[in-house]
């Protein structure tokens, strides 16, 4: 399993730019599965607590019933549009994607992936960063 304590060792600059991102705001978005297999959204507010992310699920909710069946997610941060003339203070985006774990009345996570969407320096290229605790750190350029 791994937790966020583990992805902040390993690459502890990333992780930090990441977590700003989940952190700048409240309310974040989750992806699970349906019984049928479609996607759902579902809007969520997840924290960083010990080490760990964690994040709840009201009684009875589709939510939770979508974890039960099938602990896949994606948790993704809140987005916000670049302003124009200034792209490059654009923060970007993050997105991690795991297995929930039953904690008492919360979940924790076991991360799969981290990722960091944002702009070069110059905001003339995308910049696609992903952590894998099999692969370590990646990057990739789009113009």
């Amino acid at each position: 399993m791994t937790a966020w304590r583990e992805v902040e060792e390993a690459v502890p600059e990333f992780a930090s730019r990441v977590r700003a991102l989940f952190e700048a705001h409240r309310h974040k978005t989750m992806a699970t599965l349906r019984a049928d297999g479609a996607p759902r959204i579902s809007g969520i507010e997840a924290a960083f607590v010990e080490g760990e992310l964690t994040f709840g699920s009201m009684p009875a909710s589709r939510k939770g019933a979508d974890l039960a069946r099938d602990a896949r997610f994606a948790l993704h941060s809140a987005t916000v549009d670049p302003v124009e003339g200034e792209e490059a203070k654009w923060p970007g985006e993050a997105k991690i994607a795991g297995t929930a774990v039953p904690d008492g009345d919360a979940f924790r996570t076991d991360i799969v992936e981290v990722v960091h969407t944002h702009l070069d320096e110059k905001a003339t290229v995308l910049v696609v960063e992903w952590w894998t605790p099999a692969h370590g750190l990646r990057r990739a350029e789009r113009d």
